[in-house]
């Protein structure tokens, strides 16, 4: 095969990596993979160039300079390339700092070539000597390149400097090759033609730093996803603990609620107590045997009023069942100056409200109106068809200015509230006094 044939085989193999890189710099979007689609287009050109120039295409003093000088531009972004996928600048920064100062001796080099070539006469023997030291000078970099590149040790560093060990043994075939025979016949064998060595350097370098990069892009993706992973940890360990917070928001929450509400339970009690003992003491003075019945009546209905205190809620069936009861006490005292209408749906006595509620509400009737046998005290307590509780006595206020502490009504509106149920609705009307209460749904 001769070298012509070899050399479009070069080409096409290069711009095939070419083109693959493009595709993944349009992906990426690395600069890496931008500085690397130049390097390898600077090689195209200058094998280009050459070939055109062995054609007799250009003129002695241009394909001289093609020759000394093209190939720079490729050597010029290899340095930028390095400093791009192995991050020279942090991880070498003297070795960065001496790559910067080697580029600026390639703008030297190829301004000094011009010179030679355009500008003064033809000096063969200047002209091959600055290209015989620039070119030792870059195998003599080479070598020192590899070294410090090794340094790094990693993946991508080790495929880099392997690119660049190919590369450097390929410079100095064909450096040699040229030396032993400057006059090349381009339409023999390829073996014989130096720029043939250069070429299988160059594609085993694109090889190894093709891989390098593909490498180190994949790495760049597993990092990529882990660090999405410990996001996507971090935020679901952050909804956890919200979710912890609110329920201990919730749970303080509820056991203030609850503090509130025995505390509102526990005003009953003395309340109830000492209007009881009032009533018995009175009995006691009236009426001995009424008095036994009562102290009975007044045992069960105290049985009942402390289970209530251990409970926020109670059915209206049992609430029912104490009222009765209550009631019965305060018809011991009463007799038909009190009576009490019951029209209560069925189906509700399942629902629920406050306990001691509708003692609350019957106690308060008897302590501001007046019962007596020609004037007897109704109190009703029905439902309607909201499926409330209506507890309704005609209004007979005593003459006497009765002693009130306000724990009644207000304590039965506080229970809702921290129930965060509708508030009891309070209303007097044609004699009148009603108060409505919702029944809550059992759990």
């Amino acid at each position: 095969m001769v070298f012509q044939i070899s050399s479009a085989v070069f080409i096409g193999m290069v711009l095939s990596i070419m083109l693959l890189n493009v595709v993944q710099w349009t992906i990426y979007r690395d600069r890496s993979y931008g500085l690397y689609t130049l390097y390898m287009l600077a090689w195209l050109v200058y094998f280009g160039l050459r070939i055109n120039t062995f054609r007799g295409w250009f003129s002695i003093e241009a394909t001289h300079f093609v020759r000394a000088t093209v190939a720079m531009g490729a050597f010029y972004v290899y340095f930028d390339f390095a400093d791009a996928i192995l991050d020279l600048s942090h991880r070498l920064p003297n070795f960065y700092r001496q790559l910067q100062r080697m580029k600026v001796g390639v703008v030297i080099y190829v301004l000094l070539q011009t010179i030679v070539c355009f500008w003064i006469s033809w000096n063969p023997v200047l002209y091959e000597t600055l290209y015989t030291v620039m070119r030792l000078f870059m195998a003599a970099l080479a070598v020192y390149s590899i070294r410090q590149i090794l340094t790094l040790k990693d993946v991508v560093s080790r495929a880099y400097a392997m690119g660049t060990v190919f590369l450097w043994v390929g410079s100095l075939a064909a450096m040699f090759i040229s030396m032993l025979s400057p006059n090349e016949d381009w339409a023999g064998p390829f073996w014989q033609v130096s720029l043939t060595y250069m070429q299988i350097g160059i594609i085993a370098e694109l090889i190894c730093f093709s891989l390098g990069l593909s490498y180190r892009q994949r790495q760049a993706a597993v990092r990529s996803a882990m660090m999405e992973q410990e996001l996507q940890h971090e935020r679901e360990k952050h909804h956890r603990d919200q979710l912890v917070s609110e329920l201990a928001v919730q749970r303080l929450e509820q056991e203030k609620t609850e503090v509130h509400i025995r505390a509102l339970q526990a005003q009953v009690n003395p309340h109830f107590l000492f209007n009881s003992l009032n009533s018995l003491s009175a009995l006691i003075e009236d009426n001995t045997q009424q008095a036994g019945v009562f102290l009975d009546e007044l045992s069960s209905v105290y049985r009942y009023l402390l289970r209530a205190n251990d409970q926020m809620l109670t059915p209206l069936s049992a609430e029912m069942r104490f009222i009765q009861s209550y009631f019965h006490l305060l018809q011991t005292r009463h007799g038909n100056a009190l009576r009490v209408v019951w029209q209560v749906a069925p189906p509700l006595l399942s629902r629920q409200l406050p306990p001691l509620t509708l003692q609350l509400l019957v106690e308060n009737a008897v302590k501001h109106n007046v019962a007596l046998p020609d004037q007897p005290l109704i109190i009703a307590i029905t439902t309607d068809a909201d499926n409330r509780l209506l507890v309704r006595n005609n209004v007979q206020r005593k003459t006497m200015r009765v002693i009130s502490n306000g724990v009644g009504l207000a304590n039965i509106l506080s229970k809702y509230q921290m129930l965060n149920q509708p508030v009891p609705t309070i209303r007097e009307d044609n004699g009148q006094f009603e108060v409505t209460l919702p029944l809550i749904e059992g759990q």
